[in-house]
């Protein structure tokens, strides 16, 4: 999550990986990034689903521009953050990819904000600011961020989606990858999720990061083939 926790995410999505694969891989430091300063941090403000979206999709659009892939044969992976962006990516910019990964990703932004506010017993909580800062709330309980949550625009996802997220996950909880798959097999949309048992946000535990790194591959590779 950007700008949120210090800690830092151990979970690789797998770049190297899937390079090693015969995949391009994109890695794009999209505006609300960390590590750029506080005005590129800044710029985030506001822009889940948006601007910080976009950056991603141009991104792909000027790769193919250049050549460098065909725009027919792409796909999103990302974690944290970048788990709602992949799952953001099939229901807000669906023309873009052709299937995607989300780990631990927040699906329903609404949703999660009320549980920030009920874990902290506090509507104005530092969490419960940022998290509506990034987000483009006006307050708690904004149902203008239903417009881009994922889990509400499930009919929108016509591309595959697998979901992976550890059951014991603090910062967003499973609930949020259990609401997504939920809301896309009620629209008869593809939809896997696999359920790290014992496993946090970080996927701190080497097995469990190795288990998404396999899961990653395989469903890649049976969706959108590297050659």
């Amino acid at each position: 999550m950007a700008g949120r926790r210090r800690r830092t995410w151990r979970a690789s999505t797998g770049g190297p990986a899937l390079a090693s694969r015969g995949y391009a891989v994109l890695q794009a430091n999209f505006r609300g990034s960390t590590g750029y300063g506080r005005d590129f941090l800044e710029a985030g403000y506001g822009e889940w689903g948006r601007k910080m979206q976009t950056d991603l999709s141009d991104g792909v659009r000027w790769l193919a521009g250049e050549g460098i892939i065909d725009p027919a044969r792409v796909c999103i992976v990302g974690a944290s953050y970048g788990g709602y962006a992949a799952m953001a990516g099939l229901t807000l910019d669906g023309d873009v990819y052709r299937c995607g990964v989300s780990v631990a990703g927040v699906s329903d932004l609404r949703r999660m904000v009320n549980w920030e506010a009920r874990q902290e017993n506090r509507n104005d909580s530092q969490t419960v600011r940022y998290w509506n800062r990034f987000m483009g709330a006006a307050r708690l309980n904004d149902r203008a961020l239903d417009a881009l949550s994922p889990a509400h625009l499930a009919a929108a996802a016509d591309s595959p989606l697998l979901l992976i997220h550890g059951k014991d996950d603090t910062v967003v909880p499973i609930e949020q990858s259990r609401v997504m798959a939920e809301a896309l097999r009620r629209a008869d949309k593809p939809v896997e999720l696999i359920e790290l048992q014992g496993e946090d946000h970080w996927l701190s535990r080497s097995v469990t990061r190795r288990q998404m790194l396999v899961e990653t591959v395989r469903f890649l590779e049976a969706n959108n083939p590297p050659r």
